[in-house]
């Protein structure tokens, strides 16, 4: 089965380019954008050999897994360009439930599992790590700025020794291919990017994101370079940042970092 868009998408007018294998979906997503692409455009692969992840881990999709790169070149700043993400765990969110559901109703009507989106990033399947999402930005002729948003989805295998346990979509029960979820996750794109409309519709993909978020309301720990912050996860603030409120009723916004929860938090992740 080859990659392909879903119709939303394709009516939304997203355009894709397709690889056998290759070293890393944003980067080629980035170079193209350098090279004067405006997109919209899918880079995708279900084998991809040098991808980066946060704070430069490495990305790794072994054949049969999904990396997929969407490169939008918008007119909004940086730190607006920065909340798309939240629309991008939305979008993968949705694509899983639908492939979820559909694999279920083929394996007799087993239940389907539930995804959680985790701050700021990640997508998890129970408590382990599903999905990871990563944006690049780069300013491009006429003032415009390129935004590459990479999400790679453990399909058929998961990496081992991460700093959050990781977990595949076949490990779990859910027998899909990377083709399949791609189409549901163009799809669903194309609606979350509609949603968000160059940051002004982050309050709704704030409300809707905050619905799935993993956590909430419980103790977390987030290490932020050498600090470590504890307290209750309270909510995430209109410019994405994640506020944590300590016990003395303090609430803290940080707009990035390493989040622990449960056991780990309680004892400061680490």
């Amino acid at each position: 089965m080859a990659f392909k868009l879903g119709p939303r998408a394709i009516s939304a007018g997203y355009r894709l380019t397709a690889f056998d294998q290759i070293g890393s979906t944003n980067a080629e997503a980035m170079a193209r954008a350098r090279e004067g692409e405006y997109g919209p455009m899918w880079f995708v692969t279900s084998e991809q050999t040098a991808g980066r992840g946060r704070r430069n881990r490495p990305w790794i999709a072994p054949r049969g897994n999904l990396a997929s790169s969407i490169l939008e070149v918008i007119d909004v700043a940086p730190a607006v360009a920065a909340t798309l993400g939240f629309a991008a765990g939305l979008a993968i969110e949705t694509a899983l439930q639908k492939v979820s559901i559909e694999a279920s109703l083929r394996s007799a009507g087993s239940e389907h599992m539930k995804f959680s989106l985790k701050w700021p990033n990640d997508v998890l399947a129970g408590n382990k790590k599903l999905v990871g999402i990563g944006l690049e930005a780069e300013a491009v002729a006429g003032d415009r700025l390129a935004v590459v948003v990479g999400i790679g989805t453990n399909v058929v295998a998961a990496p081992e020794g991460t700093p959050t346990p990781a977990t595949s979509l076949a490990a779990i029960g859910v027998d899909i291919g990377a083709e399949e979820l791609f189409t549901e996750l163009s799809n669903a794109w194309a609606e979350s990017r509609g949603i968000w409309d160059n940051g002004r519709g982050f309050g709704e993909i704030r409300r809707l994101w905050l619905e799935r978020a993993a956590g909430l309301g419980q103790p977390v720990a987030v290490q932020t370079g050498t600090a470590s912050i504890e307290g209750i996860f309270d909510t995430i603030d209109e410019q994405g940042c994640l506020i944590v409120r300590k016990a003395d009723g303090h609430r803290v916004p940080i707009s990035a970092g390493d989040v622990y929860f449960g056991s780990a938090a309680s004892a400061g992740a680490v």
